[in-house]
């Protein structure tokens, strides 16, 4: 069963996924391994859902559940009430590496999904240059993938994504390969977007004070087989966004959430076991 807080979040906007009574079992050698057990989530349209969970848990699974890469063994899946059946353009996915294409330009790149989709040329310049413009790489436009920095390259990704205005953007933790000055620039910018957008997002990271500092609702799964063990809503992005993040970071509520994360995911038994 999943274990909520007391005031876990009921919410009146649109349902866009919803998972129901999720499974997944892999093979592994001779064995069925359970990597996902009972999973029950639904994610309301202008959330940012931070995903949190010992190595290993099963997060990144579940997200390419959502995004369509792989089948649950059992369960149902759906994005606005409908099955998910394979990727598609509704469900944006930004990785750790972005998989940019090395011959092709930044606003190629950005550009990638619209010209593959149809869309008409003028409609497409306009959007790329809304997007070049809120990633902050409108001077970078002519430039190839290997002449960005990582910070860079992953502002690409994350502008591909979001000028084909996907229903949901999943990212499987986008900024843990990053320096830690770049990764609270790449926060900020993220947060920023999201705020002006709206945009509904699913967010893993192995990062407390990441999930913190970005999220409407924090999620923390168990140890294999993976489960969601805890929620809470959570309200420190909207100070961050107005420009009080080190005052933010440093209240007593911060921080006494930030021990109740670290004590969920530290002091979890292993019980992963094959079927």
């Amino acid at each position: 069963m999943t274990i909520l807080e007391d005031n876990a979040l009921t919410n009146n906007l649109p349902e866009i996924v919803s998972l129901e009574h999720l499974n997944l079992t892999y093979r592994s050698g001779t064995t069925n391994v359970l990597a996902l057990e009972d999973i029950n989530l639904k994610i309301y349209e202008g959330e940012f859902v931070c995903l949190l969970g010992p190595s290993g848990c099963g997060k990144s699974t579940l997200l390419k559940i959502m995004a369509g890469f792989i089948p649950p063994s059992s369960g149902i899946a759906t994005i606005d009430g409908d099955t998910i059946h394979g990727p598609d353009w509704h469900r944006g996915v930004v990785f750790q590496q972005p998989p940019l294409y090395p011959w092709l330009s930044v606003r190629e790149n950005i550009g990638f999904g619209l010209k593959m989709r149809g869309v008409d040329k003028q409609t497409s310049r306009g959007l790329i240059d809304t997007y070049l413009e809120k990633v902050r790489l409108q001077d970078f436009a002519g430039l190839r993938p290997y002449e960005l920095s990582g910070g860079m390259k992953q502002r690409v990704a994350i502008a591909r994504v979001l000028v084909n205005n996907p229903r949901i953007l999943l990212m499987d933790e986008p900024f843990g390969a990053l320096d830690a000055l770049t990764r609270e620039e790449m926060q900020n910018l993220v947060r920023n977007i999201w705020w002006e957008t709206k945009k509904t997002v699913l967010f893993i990271t192995h990062d407390v004070d990441e999930a913190l500092s970005l999220g409407t609702r924090v999620l923390v799964m168990s140890r294999g087989p993976g489960k969601i063990i805890r929620e809470f809503r959570t309200h420190f992005s909207e100070f961050i966004t107005a420009d009080n993040s080190n005052v933010t970071r440093a209240s007593r509520e911060f921080q006494q959430l930030r021990t109740t994360l670290l004590d969920l995911i530290n002091n979890q038994p292993d019980l992963s076991y094959a079927i």
